[in-house]
Order: C-alpha cells, then structure tokens, then sequence
C-alpha cells in the first residue's frame, strides 16, 4: 500500500503560527534597532599631547625616556624592559625602595644587546644577561602581598650591596611572564577584578600633565620635574590638574579607564637627581590643596593627590606625540 502523501494543509502553518512567527521576527528586529540607536555613541575630545614616555624598569630606579612603547595590561614596555619588572629586595625577600633607599633612584637599568646593563653614581657598569634560567627563584614580599622574582645572581647583589653601602646583602629579582602576578584589587578596591601587576606600588599605568607639575612648582621654592612623580605617561597641551577629569582616553590605538587618583607619599621628597631626601617637600605643599574629598578619606586618608592610575582596557603602542582624546557617551 502506497504512503499517503501529507496534505497541504500540514506543510503551511496556520494562521495563527504564521502571525506568532511574524510577531517574534518583528519584536526581534525591534530590539536590534532599540539597541542601535538606545547605544549612545562615542563623543572624541581633544584634551591634549603625549610629551614623554617614562618606563622604569627598575622599582624606584631612574626612568628610560622612550619615543615609543608597547601599553601591555600590566604596563609599558620598551623593547625587553618592562615598566616595575626588576626590583631590589632583601634576604628575606622584603622589597627595598627609595622610601628606605633614596638612593636608588640614581640607579639605571637599561638594555643593550641582549644584555642588562646597571648603571650609578661612582659605580662600574655591571653587565648580565635578561634571562638566567639556572637561577633560583625568590619569593618576596610587596606592601604585604606575596610574588615571585628570579634572582639576578650573585654579581649584581654584590654590585647593589656595595653601591647601598651597607653591611646587610640586597638582592635584585626579576618578574617573568609564567610567574603568578599580583591584582591591584586586592590594594585597592576600585581596580577590575581581573588587572595584574609586576612590582608597581598598585596599578599598570600612572598619567599626569606637565600643567599640574608647573602648578606645584609655581608654589615652591625650587621647582620640581616630572620624574620626581615617576609617571608612566606625561600630558602636555592641557589645563593643570585637567587630567583628573578624563574618566576614559584615547591614544593612538590604546584605550585607557582612570581607576582612581595617585596618593603621594614620602618618596615625593626624594629628588631624581641627588637621590637625597628632605621628608617634607613638595609633599607638605601638596598637601596645602591637593587633599580629597571627605567622602574620599576612608580610600586616600591624608594622602595629597597628584597624577591619575589607569587600567588598560584595549592595548596597543604610545608614541610622543600621541594626541590624548577624552571619550564620552
């Protein structure tokens, strides 16, 4: 007996299939267009220029000014340096800045073929390779978070523990990529959940604006440089303190989110280019009338703010002479 063929009638839906079917289409391309047009769209602002590129290698080591450099999400890099990679410790693996070693903001670690090369005040230049796998690695301690660093080997403590001039032994290590690194949000509460760090004091990217250096030093004695504030990312062509302003940049193909403002510190008053510290200025100016809000202490304290941190939402390459746009919806 031969199948019977489907009737018409089964293969075209009913009228009222048909008109639920039409139904979920239209309110489907209803919702795309809503979203279309209910998404504001992304106003450019010029708000100023790229003037210098800043990557310290070191951990409160001298900065490398550099023309152009990668912005990674964990920060700047030039070539095989990265920015707050190297870091001085102790035996015990504790960090050593230029809070306790003003110092070592004489100290330069650059690269040149293939090699690290450490420079300072009345020192040899010491030469050893950027990786040395053979090296044990240390566990070390930054403002009471745990990391690991590859030590740098014997040449360069012996070079470190003489230039320091102590009788305690310092270490250099070095933070790898496989290593586990820290998240700034286990510092600071406003950082993403997912941003990591080297050896910074807390996020990847610190940005500030020559205006508001000039503005400092405009209230001061002697005037003081951008280095002194170790930023990574130095704005000209703006307004003083402008900066504070710009919630979200970009620069060349680098997108940048401000976090939060730069609390500042008493390695303020160390000067980049005596390593000699005063413990007072600019900070006690700073702190004349760059306090925050009340309803900002529990995150700043006294702390006076000077410079933005940011996090690096779309990476890329900076080059001087990057314009800076403010983006807004």
């Amino acid at each position: 007996m031969e199948p019977r063929e489907p009737s018409m009638s089964a293969l075209v839906p009913s009228k009222g299939t048909a008109l639920l079917i039409g139904g979920v289409g239209v309110a489907f391309l209803g919702l795309g267009l809503g979203f279309k047009y209910l998404r504001k769209p992304e106003k450019c602002v010029r708000v100023g220029v790229v003037s210098q590129l800043l990557v310290h290698p070191l951990k409160s080591g001298r900065a490398a000014s550099v023309a152009l450099a990668e912005c990674l999400k964990v920060g700047l890099k030039f070539g095989a340096l990265r920015d707050r990679h190297w870091m001085v410790v102790k035996e015990d693996g504790h960090m050593v800045t230029g809070r306790q070693e003003p110092r070592l903001v004489l100290v330069s670690l650059t690269c040149e073929g293939g090699d690290l090369c450490l420079n300072g005040p009345n020192m040899e230049e010491l030469r050893f390779p950027v990786k040395q796998s053979d090296n044990p690695v240390i566990n070390c301690r930054v403002f009471g978070s745990d990391i690991q660093g590859r030590d740098c080997g014997e040449n360069v403590s012996c070079w470190l523990t003489r230039y320091l001039g102590h009788e305690e032994t310092f270490r250099m290590v070095h933070f790898e990529p496989q290593m586990r690194a820290r998240r700034p949000v286990e510092i600071e509460s406003l950082f993403p959940q997912h941003d990591q760090v080297a050896y910074p004091d807390v996020g990847p990217v610190m940005l500030l604006s020559e205006s508001s250096v000039k503005d400092l030093s405009s209230k001061l004695e002697k005037d003081v440089t951008v280095e002194r504030f170790r930023p990574n990312i130095v704005i000209s062509d703006c307004e003083a303190f402008e900066e504070d302003s710009w919630e979200e940049i970009q620069i060349g193909s680098v997108r940048l989110q401000r976090v939060m403002s730069c609390g500042r510190c008493l390695f303020t008053t160390v000067d980049p280019e005596t390593g000699i510290i005063t413990r007072k200025e600019p900070l006690e100016t700073l702190k004349s009338y760059r306090l925050c809000k009340p309803s900002e202490k529990h995150i700043y304290k006294s702390s006076p703010l000077f410079g933005q941190l940011h996090t690096v939402k779309k990476t890329g390459i900076l080059q001087v002479g990057d314009v800076v746009y403010k983006i807004s919806r």
